[in-house]
């Protein structure tokens, strides 16, 4: 395993951030290096929109799978090609980036916007006001990034964040070594929480084996289920977690108020989410029922709270071959969870031929998102 350095030497206040680690190679000399990436944060002169995605692995498949199901699919003409069309958007690209390439171009004007992890976009956007979360919750990519140390040794009986932080070994001279890939949110982290004598560290591979090699104390790192914690013997504490993390859509501010047509098509992108998103796991459901008046059978349904929908019951007259009135037809929108005792409730009231289908779409009169988004840019 390989150690690399993480040049600190920041100071917040009294509480400063060591970086120490070995590595494979050293020099007698240093020379300085000036990297320049992408653009400079200003608005190019170019015409098409871009979206950036994730180009490899679960979360690249999930994005893709979810914008087909808000009827934006992706058409790649080559799979080894970085750049592809989504045809029901104009003058749109999307380009496939590496996660944290995406919050990088996003600053500097390469992207309009991005579809990223909560994790990334925070520890690589480092607070820049320039980015926006646009939706918060995509519903997949779940993950929390998360402190973890040895079950066993001087750890043993350490659960919590508080009860390492007084631990008496930590010292100027010997601080707590952390092997991390986040070095950004690490030491923020291990600041906002107290801790003064900390170091980090990345290491290429398992960060899992960092403990048991001897070569960290801890690790922090992006946890799913935490079974692969356990099986190496480490366990999270309490208070320990940095943030919980899902796939979100982001956005730069610039592109969004200067560039023409941005503004507009992240409109049309939200709504399309919305309305999928809203739309999981919900199903409607048709009854017909025998009532004197659509008035006496709405009254029967709302008697029954999960019987209301969405806004209340919509009721409907049923004509039968004579034109008289006997039935009258329920609609409701049912969660699924619910789905068997609405069920059972419509038919103890006298519904009969119930149907039941899934939801693809709900559309609100507005998207609360879309409300947010304007108040954010001072619209």
């Amino acid at each position: 395993m390989l150690m690399s350095q993480i040049g600190f030497g920041v100071k917040f206040g009294n509480w400063r951030c060591y970086a120490s680690s070995s590595s494979s190679s050293s020099s007698s000399s240093q020379s300085e290096v000036a990297v320049v990436e992408g653009g400079n944060g200003r608005i190019s002169e170019r015409q098409h929109i871009r979206l950036g995605l994730p180009s490899k692995g679960r979360m690249a498949t999930d994005t893709t799978d979810l914008l087909k199901n808000c009827q934006l699919s992706v058409k790649q003409v080559n799979p080894r090609q970085y750049v592809a069309q989504i045809p029901e958007l104009s003058n749109f690209e999307v380009w496939f980036q590496r996660p944290k390439d995406i919050v990088k171009k996003l600053g500097s004007g390469d992207l309009d916007l991005g579809i990223v992890g909560l994790d990334t976009f925070t520890e690589h956007g480092q607070g820049n006001e320039d980015l926006i979360i646009v939706h918060e919750a995509l519903a997949y990519g779940d993950c929390r990034l998360s402190l973890a140390i040895p079950q066993y040794g001087i750890f043993e009986n350490i659960n919590s964040l508080e009860e390492l932080a007084k631990m008496p070994q930590w010292t100027e001279s010997k601080p707590l070594r952390v092997a991390t890939g986040f070095t950004y949110l690490g030491p923020k982290f291990m600041k906002d929480n107290g801790l003064k004598h900390v170091t980090f560290s990345t290491a290429d591979g398992a960060l899992e084996a960092a403990p048991a090699m001897g070569i960290a104390d801890a690790i922090l790192d992006l946890v799913s289920s935490g079974t692969t914690l356990r099986e190496n013997n480490l366990k999270e504490i309490e208070g320990g977690t940095v943030l919980e993390s899902q796939a979100v859509l982001v956005a730069s501010r610039k592109s969004l108020v200067q560039r023409k047509g941005v503004l507009d098509t992240t409109h049309e992108i939200l709504e399309r989410l919305e309305a999928h998103l809203r739309a999981i796991g919900q199903f409607t459901v048709t009854a017909n029922m025998r009532g004197r008046s659509d008035k006496e059978v709405a009254e029967r349904v709302v008697s029954h709270p999960s019987l209301c929908g969405l806004q209340g019951p919509t009721v409907s007259p049923v004509f039968g071959p004579d034109g008289e009135v006997k039935h009258y037809a329920i609609v409701i929108c049912v969660p699924k969870k619910a789905l068997y005792k609405s069920m059972k409730q419509l038919r103890a009231i006298g519904g009969s031929g119930v149907l039941v289908s899934p939801l693809t779409y709900i559309f609100d009169e507005e998207t609360p998102r879309w409300r947010r988004l304007l108040s954010t840019l001072g619209m």
